[in-house]
């Protein structure tokens, strides 16, 4: 038998939620979460609004196309409910932690297999709909990948992956587990891996955050699953980085993608991006999305979100810097690492062929999956490697 290939968990999960807020140092922080990434104008608009009136005046964008909002006052927990749920961003009380689902960038609108925004629509109302999914841990997450294998090697608990041959593979943990749907019988799948998790969890105690952290996990979790194997396929490795600049749609439209720098997305950049496009896709690599422009507009549209600090150019030091919150915001930082990340791009100071990462103190939140440069902060300054 094997061990768990992550300590178990010897407390409850307390990931926070928009109305399960986390109390940190500048007071509470709130994660709203948007399924596939997808927000219209009007949501985007909602949520600077909120972040204005009732936060920090920023949203934080986090490395599951989730986003965060800090500094909440107790009183405005409440607030920020009823805005959520009239912007359509709370269709669930009870679920709304567990609604963590990542998309392939661009789905739909340029490059792989399928159009990956039903599955999100489809697995989103599936979770919701059933009660036991209630009790899956904040932390779980589910991967759409629509052939293109960006998002497959995220670390999914669970997952899709179309496939050439038109069919689709059940990943579990990042691994295809040989079970196969078609494309629209692929999420009943995944959900139904999902509930395996759960049962699995329960029987080994009910305190997994995660599939990795089960006795054989997803040996277990297909186990509980019907039907025929077929050998299992490479799984793409999770690229370093996510698309930057422009992308021309088949129908002749362009979709433009920004990095934001440390994922800090003003309230006023989050109205701008609004008045530009219907709808707008967050990445978990901390950039968006903005589809469906027209040929004359794409030039003005990526001047003006530049002059707000978004990046466009891939080769720059921004598309390979992030930072923990640090200082202020949490209590256990050493050091405002955002502002000395931002002082070291604006000094030249980064390495110009890694990925590097700020954190405050040595757990490192934050971090990206693969090759990184840790820059850490200790007490008696940084400590890089």
């Amino acid at each position: 038998m094997s061990t768990p290939t992550t300590t178990p968990r010897a407390r409850a999960d307390a990931c926070p939620g928009a109305l399960q807020t986390h109390t940190a140092a500048d007071g509470e922080l709130a994660r709203v979460r948007v399924p596939g990434g997808l927000l219209t104008a009007a949501q985007l608009r909602a949520l600077a609004a909120a972040a204005r009136d009732l936060g920090t005046g920023a949203l934080e964008m986090t490395s599951r196309g989730n986003l965060q909002l800090r500094g909440l006052a107790p009183a405005g927990v409440p607030r920020l409910g009823e805005a959520l749920a009239a912007a359509g961003l709370l269709p669930s009380e009870t679920h709304e932690r567990v609604r963590n689902v990542l998309a392939s960038v661009l789905t739909g609108r340029a490059g792989g297999l399928l159009d990956a925004r039903p599955w999100v629509a489809a697995l989103d109302e599936g979770l919701r709909a059933d009660p036991a999914l209630a009790a899956l841990p904040g932390r779980y997450l589910a991967t759409l990948d629509d052939g293109r294998g960006d998002v497959s090697g995220l670390g999914g608990d669970v997952g899709l992956l179309a496939l050439p041959g038109g069919d689709v593979a059940l990943l579990l943990d990042g691994a295809d587990s040989g079970l196969r749907a078609g494309p629209d019988d692929a999420v009943g799948l995944l959900l139904d891996a999902t509930r395996a998790f759960l049962a699995e969890r329960a029987a080994q105690g009910g305190t997994a955050w995660r599939l990795a952290e089960l006795d054989d996990g997803p040996a277990r979790v297909a186990a509980r699953l019907p039907g025929p194997r077929v050998a299992p396929a490479a799984v793409p490795a999770a690229p370093e980085s996510g698309p930057v600049g422009a992308e021309t749609q088949p129908d002749g439209r362009t979709a433009l993608v920004g990095a934001v720098p440390l994922g800090l997305l003003s309230a006023a950049q989050a109205e701008l991006l609004s008045s530009l496009t219907g709808e707008v896709q967050l990445t978990p690599w901390r950039s968006v999305v903005v589809p469906d422009l027209a040929e004359d507009r794409v030039d003005d549209a990526a001047v003006d979100l530049f002059r707000t600090g978004m990046v466009f150019d891939a080769e720059s030091p921004w598309a390979r810097v992030t930072a923990c919150a640090g200082r202020p915001g949490c209590a256990r930082s050493l050091a405002d690492v955002r502002a000395d990340a931002a002082a070291a791009v604006a000094a030249g100071t980064v390495p110009g062929d890694v990925r590097v990462h700020w954190a405050g103190c040595e757990r490192r939140c934050g971090r990206p999956r693969g090759e990184v440069l840790d820059v850490v902060a200790t007490p008696e300054g940084y400590r890089v490697g």
